[in-house]
């Protein structure tokens, strides 16, 4: 199966430089990267290997991992914005 990466880098790349930034400089922003890194991996995981999960279970994780997104977006214009 042929799976798409959703990691950071590949979402949003014009922020590269920001997200180095905030993980250094932001607990927050450091703790949902990591948070949105480890189900991200998970996601890809179980779609590569194709293993046996309920659709409902895989739509919750990304699902989150969205929300998540959602949220260090946020953070990624605040910060290169100057707010």
């Amino acid at each position: 199966m042929q799976v798409e990466h959703h990691d950071l880098h590949h979402e949003f790349p014009e922020y590269l430089d920001v997200i180095h930034a905030l993980k250094a400089a932001s607990e927050p922003f450091g703790t949902l990267y990591d948070e949105y890194q480890h189900l991200t991996s998970e996601v890809e995981r179980l779609e590569e290997e194709d293993l046996p999960v309920d659709d409902f279970a895989i739509e919750t994780m990304k699902k989150h991992r969205v929300r998540l997104k959602d949220q260090m977006y946020r953070m990624l214009v605040a910060h290169k914005n100057g707010d």
